[in-house]
């Protein structure tokens, strides 16, 4: 192999995400006389299907031949992408042709059939999409003469469109092409880098599509776009099992944070991350949404981070333990030996107090030495960060608010690290604790008033205290503590607003695109965690909830204008901005902060304020002037706006659509508000019950799809979107409506992936594609539940709870193929639909217990 071209693939296996292309004829398989007879070099496809089975990379084959020859020839799974007919087919979506084209079709294949009949040499070959005219067997003079008749008779029909290749000529009706297809499959994957390997005139469309970090490879003589060339199909094999196995080599090395083993801290002002082996990777001050301190896990060790680990001549090999103190966020790591205590102080009614001081503490406890690492990066690393020794600590200089690390008796090292500085220290805590104190907001590095015993007692009974007081159903208990704690350590303290998670740009992909800012409040979800509450016993954080989103509504010009997002102080959102300086978690670019879809229209919005009042009321808790002012305040946009399009739950970047869920979550706002007048009052408003009523009929009459026999993602949409299941968990549509049951089937056949439910398959406008939702999948285990198929809806729970393992603090997404959490951490929506899965399991139980009792 040439040494350009074994540097070429070098570097093209250390891609984030992978694709790797190839033709069939003349590339997977010799060009044979007989195009029947032209079966695959198994070396070869061994070699691309081998490069699939590795992880964030994906393998296809785009070839000129028909989607019905691939199969035979490499079987369905051949590749994960099969591709045909020069793009006009592909194997999970088959070829759609009307019925003009259709008429074209047999048009031309008379046409070409009667040509081929002229000498033995030639054969007609009728495709999906298309008639090729093979030449291969025929004399040159026979062979130019019958593809200038071809070309003569066909070429010149309107619709027709000709395809040239190694001896063969295509005429297609329909507008494909191998380049179109190799772009469309890279859109899917998301490829970062992409691999195309062919040898026919036709593969030159893929090459000349092909961008400065791509591999082409041109198989045989004659002219090329392509810079590299190979000799034959044996070559092929050859490149394709050193890509691979230098592929395997770099994701074997690849250093990924285990999500799964991440934990976070929380003083209900901001929250920390956790990543294995005691090191704060993420830490944004003073507020969860402002700039971080402390960002590696989405930038590397040059965006910062706090780590304490066994002093050099450990066995590293040993994984540490990770667990919570009990109820709590008091965090502790330990390896034989040293043990690291971690936890952000709530002490003293801090946790209510406006964001300006923070306090993290570490304590280091055991026999073994242990190696600190203090490296801040302020405002993600963009300002320089200067250190300077005091004499009981370190003094962060360029902030505007003072920092201070107070380390008394720590002697550190300062070294210089680009245009910042890394502190460094080797301590041995065998005669007794070593505390580290972060305050930031205070420049005092003086003792604190209170022991840090006496403080760690307090903050200990705070989340404890707080989770003692939950009622927790009887299996799966500890997990839903868990989930409720993560739901309290949401919420800002301050105001009672509950972000959606606590990071940002934690891929939905690893190496994709996907990576979105979650540090805000959506009052969507905010109502639906503070539910999830509620349903558990605790009302609190529900009620100071309801004040926050008043007080936001009451800055709104009228309610309909209501955004989807605002920061957990109930401002707006600076506008979406990428941070290009960070190299992104496991390569997964752009890092973002901020959040466009705060500009979106999402009209289902009012539907769970409006619930989340209805569930007080229900459980007996006053309601008060303000709280029925709101509700009306939701009838109102309802009212005002529920028959226009809208961007939709999932945020796509697309078109505005009539979107089912957010036309349910319409009905499900008047209906709650319907509840709360009832007992409230006692009466109920004949205007919001037509409202209601003139919502469903719309609901039922254009939200269902005759084709599918089911309700999909909007009216005129074939698309399935897990977010319709709330027609059912609604109370939109009664359980034993046949039209739910063909809905919830319709879902758990196109969406579910390995133990997780996907949102949807439609194409959103970005490259890539993502995990299964943890929110879905809980909604999937309610819906099942509904219909009576509590066995599949135990199963799936069982799988959604193997998901919260280590810390138990659980990603918004699973990636299915990969086995691998995905996507932001402490995800909200996750962790209340654990919550809502298991209270609604408990009470299918219940009732199937009742039932039995009747029995005679």
């Amino acid at each position: 192999m040439q040494i350009d071209l074994l540097e070429r693939i070098s570097t093209l296996a250390q891609t984030p995400l992978l694709l790797v292309a190839c033709d069939y004829d003349g590339t997977l398989a010799e060009i044979v006389v007989n195009p029947a007879k032209a079966f695959c070099n198994q070396a070869a496809v061994a070699a691309l299907k081998g490069i699939g089975e590795i992880p964030w990379t994906t393998n296809a084959i785009v070839s000129g031949r028909a989607m019905s020859d691939l199969l035979r020839f490499v079987g369905p799974d051949g590749a994960a992408v099969l591709v045909g007919s020069h793009g006009a087919e592909w194997q999970r979506e088959g070829t759609l042709l009307a019925s003009s084209q259709r008429k074209l079709l047999n048009q031309v294949a008379e046409a070409v059939a009667k040509i081929a009949a002229e000498d033995p040499g030639l054969s007609f070959e009728l495709k999906p999409a298309g008639v090729a005219l093979h030449v291969r067997g025929a004399s040159r003079p026979v062979a130019a003469a019958a593809i200038s008749r071809a070309i003569d008779c066909c070429g010149s029909i309107a619709g027709v469109r000709v395809q040239h290749g190694s001896d063969v000529v295509e005429f297609m009706v329909v507008e494909a092409n191998k380049g179109d297809a190799v772009k469309l499959a890279r859109h899917r994957a998301g490829a970062t880098a992409v691999l195309f390997i062919g040898d026919d005139l036709t593969d030159e469309d893929v090459f000349r599509t092909l961008g400065p970090l791509d591999l082409a490879v041109r198989v045989g003589p004659g002219p090329t776009a392509a810079k590299h060339r190979i000799g034959g199909v044996v070559n092929v094999a050859e490149v394709l099992e050193t890509l691979g196995s230098l592929r395997r080599n770099w994701v074997k090395k690849r250093c990924i944070t285990a999500l799964e083993r991440c934990a976070i801290l929380s003083d209900q002002r901001t929250v920390a991350v956790v990543s294995p082996g005691a090191t704060i990777s993420w830490l944004c001050l003073p507020r969860i949404d402002s700039a971080a301190l402390f960002a590696s896990l989405v930038g590397g060790d040059s965006a910062g981070f706090f780590t304490i680990e066994p002093a050099p001549g450990f066995d590293s090999s040993k994984q540490p333990s990770i667990q919570y103190d009990g109820a709590t966020f008091l965090l502790v790591t330990e390896w034989p030996g040293l043990r690291v205590t971690d936890y952000l102080d709530c002490s003293e009614g801090r946790a209510y107090q406006r964001a300006g001081r923070v306090d993290l503490v570490r304590v280091i406890e055991g026999k073994a030495p242990a190696r600190i690492r203090f490296a801040p990066r302020l405002d993600y690393g963009r300002v320089a960060t200067r250190l300077t020794v005091r004499a009981e600590g370190l003094e962060i200089e360029g902030s505007n608010d003072p920092i201070v690390l107070r380390s008394p008796g720590v002697v550190w090292t300062i070294r210089d690290d680009g245009g910042h500085q890394t502190a460094e220290a080797t301590v041995d805590p065998a005669s007794g604790p070593i505390v580290l104190e972060l305050r930031y907001g205070a420049a005092s590095l003086k003792p604190a008033l209170l022991p840090e015993q006496t403080v760690r007692t307090k903050c200990k009974a705070f989340w404890s205290g707080w989770a003692g007081a939950l009622v927790l159903p009887p299996k799966y208990s500890a997990m839903v503590e868990r989930g409720a704690l993560v739901l309290k350590a949401l919420t800002y303290g301050p105001t009672g607003a509950i972000a959606a998670a606590a990071t940002t740009s934690l891929p939905e992909q690893l190496g994709g695109v996907r990576n979105w800012d979650y540090r805000y409040c959506w009052p969507r979800d905010g109502a639906m965690a503070a539910a999830a509450l509620v349903r558990l016993g605790n009302t609190g954080h529900a009620m100071k909830f309801l004040d926050w989103v008043l007080e936001v509504v009451d800055r709104c010009e009228s309610p309909d204008r209501l955004h989807p997002i605002y920061t957990v102080a109930g401002g707006h959102l600076a506008p979406e901005a990428e941070l290009g300086h960070l190299t992104g978690f496991a390569g997964s670019l752009p890092v973002r902060i901020g959040n466009a879809a705060a500009n979106q229209v999402q009209l289902d919005v009012f539907g769970p304020i409006t619930n989340l009042v209805a569930l007080l009321a229900e459980r007996g808790l006053p309601i008060a002037p303000d709280q029925w002012r709101l509700v009306r305040a939701m009838v109102r946009a309802v009212e005002t706006r529920w028959a226009e399009p809208d961007h939709g739950i999932w945020e796509m970047r697309a078109e505005r659509r009539h979107h089912v869920h957010s036309k349910v979550m319409c009905w499900h706002t008047v209906d709650r508000a319907l509840v709360v007048e009832q007992v409230v009052y006692g009466t109920q408003n004949p205007v919001w019950i037509a409202l209601r009523a003139a919502i469903r009929e719309d609901v039922i009459e254009r939200g269902w799809n005759v084709k599918l026999g089911a309700y999909t993602g909007a009216y005129g949409y074939d698309y399935v979107d897990a977010a319709v299941l709330s027609i059912g968990l609604t109370g939109f549509m009664s359980a034993d409506d046949a039209r739910w049951a063909a809905t919830v089937d319709l879902v758990r056949s196109k969406l579910s992936a390995g133990p997780t439910v996907r949102r949807y398959l439609e194409g959103d406008g970005l490259p890539g594609e993502e995990g299964g939702m943890h929110v879905c999948t809980g909604w999937m285990i309610e819906a099942l539940l509904s219909v009576g198929r509590a066995a599949e809806a135990r199963e799936l729970l069982e799988n959604f709870a193997a998901a919260m393992s280590g810390p138990g603090i659980l990603t918004e997404q699973f990636d299915p193929r990969e086995k691998i959490p995905v996507g932001n951490l402490a995800q909200a929506y996750s962790h209340l639909a654990f919550i809502n899965a298991v209270i609604a399991l408990q009470s299918v139980s219940h009732e199937m217990v009742a039932a039995e009792g009747t029995k005679p």
